[in-house]
């Protein structure tokens, strides 16, 4: 078997949609690759995407928010960095230096979802489903593809 790829997943926060797209990709994709998660500027796990991830049988919980900054200064290195901001804050969005391959999905943000606790929800499920759905699809590519 070869090597597995490593990935590293980007937001401003890694509080929301980098957690969600790494917790896909390393269930999803685990014959293919390994998933890390980090952003710009660390915060807490946001409690909706807490939820809505156990709802669809991932506990993230335990997750640690991780700086994109102390990897790079503990000399990690990946085959693909991917960034999930949002196409607005796209220019925020932290690169990660000395890698080639490059992926951009852009996701709305779960911390600007608006509405009630229930409307809230609804909204960052439609993002859980949207980010599962790109995980899937470049995975099925990369199987194509011979890995």
């Amino acid at each position: 078997m070869a090597e597995r790829l490593r990935l590293l997943v980007l937001c401003v926060h890694n509080s929301g949609r980098s957690q969600m797209a790494a917790a896909f990709l390393n269930r999803l994709g685990a014959d293919l690759l390994t998933a890390e998660s980090a952003g710009l500027d660390p915060c807490p796990l946001n409690p909706l995407v807490v939820s809505v991830m156990r709802e669809a049988g991932y506990d993230i919980s335990g997750n640690q928010p991780q700086s994109a900054f102390q990897l790079y200064k503990e000399g990690r290195l990946y085959d693909f960095i991917i960034t999930v901001c949002d196409e607005s804050v796209e220019d925020q969005c932290p690169t990660f230096p000395g890698v080639s391959k490059r992926l951009h999905w852009p996701f709305p943000d779960p911390h600007a979802t608006v509405g009630t606790a229930e409307q809230r929800l609804a909204q960052v499920r439609v993002i859980r489903n949207q980010i599962q759905a790109r995980v899937v699809e470049w995975i099925e590519k990369l199987r194509r593809e011979g890995g």
